[in-house]
């Protein structure tokens, strides 16, 4: 009998363990980490900061002074029309805040999903007025991408929020700090020369308080702020929607998109 050639191989463990590392699956990579974005950090920033001033008035004024810094030589006329910057400062606060609702919001995305959901929920009474289950049982999946899109859009809208309490917290101090309200020793400049104001030919007080603690300035900064957040952001989301090649009148998406969804 002869000899096994020498170029053969012997079987031996560490061949075999060889083998079973080959056929093993390779251990599936883990995802890379998401990148670092600045806007992140910033909104982040902001709604710990407004959240910080909504519990600590120290810290409140000493931002709110800080904004008047540049606030105070844009629109405080040396404390001589203390209505004027009131109204100016309702602008500022309220195109900042829709400009930045504007950036954390998609609206074309917005608009399809509120379609989509419409159409969706047309279909979903419509097995169920049938009785049959499966009809029920095929929409489920399209009941997960709504509800996932609209929760996508719900997260943007907190982005957003994040940036517009932070402004409407440290713009309505400053006015406040401008009109010369107490606040603990901090103060802003200029400071309004005069709150005494004419109001449809009534003298008023802005300083005074309307019920208990809801003072005049309040109540008047806060007319003056409401019809301006509608307006910029209503033109705002009209401009982003009338620049995107989908839109098409009254709605932007189309038919196919909305029997696709459903």
């Amino acid at each position: 009998m002869s000899a096994p050639p020498a170029s053969t191989p012997l079987p031996s463990n560490d061949t075999e363990e060889a083998a079973d590392t080959a056929a093993a699956p390779a251990t599936p990579a883990r995802p890379p980490p998401p990148p670092f974005k600045p806007s992140t950090f910033i909104l982040t920033f902001m709604f710990i900061l407004g959240f910080g001033m909504i519990i600590d008035a120290q810290l409140r004024y000493q931002v709110a002074a800080t904004l008047g810094l540049g606030l105070g030589p844009l629109i405080g006329f040396g404390g001589h029309y203390p209505l004027l910057t009131m109204f100016l400062a309702a602008v500022i606060e309220m195109l900042a805040a829709a400009l930045a609702y504007n950036w954390t919001t998609d609206w074309v995305k917005t608009a399809k999903t509120q379609k989509w959901s419409s159409a969706f929920r047309k279909f979903q009474m419509a097995a169920m007025r049938s009785g049959k289950k499966d009809r029920v049982e095929a929409l489920k999946p399209h009941q997960l991408t709504v509800t996932k899109l609209a929760g996508e859009l719900q997260i943007a809208q907190l982005k957003g929020l994040a940036v517009t309490w932070f402004l409407l917290i440290a713009i309505y101090s400053w006015v406040y700090l401008y009109l010369g309200g107490p606040a603990g020793g901090i103060t802003t400049h200029p400071i309004a020369v005069s709150t005494w104001v004419s109001l449809g030919g009534l003298r008023v007080n802005l300083l005074g308080n309307v019920i208990g603690p809801i003072q005049n300035w309040f109540v008047l900064f806060s007319v003056y702020s409401f019809p301006f957040s509608l307006i910029f952001r209503r033109m705002l989301k009209h401009y982003t929607l009338r620049r995107h090649p989908s839109f098409r009148g009254p709605t932007v998406a189309g038919t196919g998109a909305t029997g696709g969804a459903a």
